[in-house]
């Protein structure tokens, strides 16, 4: 039952994911954070089998960090998704294929743009304005269709955000419950309430 949500703005990406851990009918845990700060300005959330996800984020997380450090600065969101693309691709026909789903939201120091990018398990990659992952995305893609607004303040941002974890919260049959949300900017990534 594993929600995510990201949407652009006016010089901002939001990222949202419910923090609940779910294995078959039980809930594991209801304070997982699912979404891993890649770079100073570059963040994803991942969605999928619970221990393809970890390993799949924390091994993102390394190359990205090893690239920084060798050539002394950050990969640039769309670079960053054609390497995560490539990564998923190369497992596909393999015993170790990751079955995950992310959203990759950045922002780009050096054209000053958001950027967003839908990737899932088949090591599909889109740059998309808005998308969501989970079951939660059957209810939250319409709203997101209607009211995303790509010259919307942040408070709209949040607003539209809002409605769509209210409307899951309404029509999914298992409410997530609490979702955590970050922010990235050009002043890096921060957690917001909401």
């Amino acid at each position: 039952m594993e929600t995510s949500f990201a949407l652009t703005g006016k010089g901002y990406v939001i990222v949202a994911a419910d923090t609940t851990a779910i294995r078959s009918i039980v809930k594991m845990q209801i304070d997982q954070d699912k979404i891993k700060e890649l770079s100073p300005h570059l963040l994803m959330a991942y969605s999928g089998e619970p221990g393809d996800t970890v390993q799949f984020a924390e091994y993102v997380e390394r190359n990205i960090r090893l690239y920084q450090i060798r050539n002394l600065y950050p990969l640039r969101p769309a670079a960053a998704a054609s390497w995560i693309r490539r990564s998923i691709a190369e497992t596909l026909r393999t015993r170790n294929a990751y079955s995950v789903n992310l959203l990759l939201g950045g922002y780009d120091t050096s054209s000053h743009t958001p950027n967003l990018y839908w990737i899932d398990y088949m090591g599909t990659v889109v740059e998309v304005p808005f998308a969501a992952h989970g079951y939660g995305s059957y209810f939250a893609l319409s709203l997101l269709d209607r009211y995303h607004d790509p010259e919307a303040s942040l408070e709209e941002g949040l607003a539209t955000l809002k409605r769509c974890i209210d409307e899951v919260s309404k029509r999914l049959v298992v409410d997530p419950g609490k979702y955590k949300v970050k922010v990235v900017d050009k002043d890096g990534i921060r957690e917001v309430e909401i």
